[in-house]
């Protein structure tokens, strides 16, 4: 336990944005569904509650549903004094609560590897990991935040979609966050259009909470008005995050991404997702392969518990799209910025980080 509360005081002196945290023997996480209001934090050390945390968005972004496979197979080791049948079955738990974040999958795989590793120092194997893959996430924020920077010019404007930043992270800028932020850290005047992403308005709640706290120039505006705005141009780059891409280049995020990357190819606008080469996988042959989250159809029929249509209306909530390819300038990873054919780079790209893509 010391080396976990020894990260933790080492990002906590960074000053990071954590979503997740370990301290006093307990996990620790802010309810990203009551910010920017409420500054919630509950606390467990059980498993379920961090799995059921993930399942009902509590805790959400590619990135930091990833690390909580590490510290989910942590606890479990903790819970169970290192028993591995619950170890095993907690692996299972975290990898049903999200089916569309690979990154969640690869982690909870990569943890339980060592966790059936021989040996009798079962725990203290589990803890390293952790630390590892914590410090791993957070290495490669900063490292595609600079890769992606290169691709942002002085003046330019940016088009984001959802919240792919600290919070959805390790900390520093998660995806698309850390590409704007490393831009305005380097000085580049930008300003950027955040979209307020329906159903769960993570653009308008979180993605604009992060930016005023980080001093970056932004205007909150509905989804359907980019196409708008790129037509006037007054959009010079689209960045995004990710939640899965296939071994093709095809990307899976948020509901609402395809439709950008539409309005940026007709209007020539460079569309760029940020992700970390973890959340690549080449197990997808491609965009149509991926299983798309299909969530609750109350979620869009209301909000905070709020209706907002009338009782018995029906609603659709697949909680992420496809984007093709063709549509995509480039993939900024932290090994560099990607780009077609993606099926040949992509697959260079796994020969050159090994097994942790």
């Amino acid at each position: 336990m010391q080396r976990i509360e020894e990260l933790v005081r080492s990002f906590q002196e960074q000053e990071l944005l954590l979503p997740v945290w370990f301290e006093n023997e307990k996990l620790h996480f802010i309810d990203q569904k009551k910010l920017p209001f409420e500054s919630d934090v509950s606390s467990t050390k059980d498993v379920n509650e961090l799995a059921l945390a993930v399942k009902n968005m509590t805790i959400r972004g590619s990135g930091a549903i990833g690390t909580c496979g590490a510290w989910g197979i942590y606890l479990a080791a903790l819970q169970s004094n290192g028993d591995l049948k619950t170890i095993l079955n907690a692996g299972t738990l975290l990898k049903q609560t999200r089916p569309t974040a690979v990154n969640l999958m690869k982690t909870v795989d990569e943890m339980l590897s060592v966790a059936k590793e021989e040996g009798e120092d079962l725990i203290d194997r589990v803890e390293q990991k952790t630390v590892e893959i914590l410090e791993r996430q957070l290495a490669f924020e900063h490292e595609l935040g600079r890769n992606g920077a290169e691709m942002i010019e002085d003046g330019d404007a940016i088009l984001t979609h959802c919240h792919s930043g600290a919070l959805a992270g390790s900390g520093y800028g998660g995806r698309a966050l850390s590409v704007i932020r490393k831009a305005h850290e380097q000085g580049k005047s930008i300003h950027v259009y955040t979209c307020e992403t329906r159903p769960y308005l993570q653009g308008a709640r979180i993605t604009a909470y992060e930016l005023k706290k980080f001093g970056i120039p932004h205007t909150l505006i509905t989804d359907n008005m980019s196409g708008y705005l790129m037509s006037q141009g007054k959009v010079q780059k689209v960045v995004v995050g990710s939640d899965r891409v296939a071994g093709n280049g095809d990307l899976a995020n948020k509901i609402g991404t395809y439709m950008h990357a539409l309005a940026a190819k007709a209007n020539g606008v460079p569309f760029y997702t940020a992700t970390s080469s973890h959340t690549i996988d080449h197990d997808v042959e491609a965009g149509r392969d991926i299983e798309v989250e299909f969530r609750d159809a109350s979620e869009v029929t209301s909000f905070q518990n709020r209706p907002i249509a009338p009782e018995g209306t029906h609603a659709l909530y697949p909680s992420f799209d496809i984007t093709p390819n063709d549509l995509i300038a480039g993939i900024i990873t932290e090994k560099g910025v990607m780009v077609a054919p993606y099926t040949s780079t992509l697959q260079n790209l796994r020969a050159t980080a090994g097994s942790r893509v």
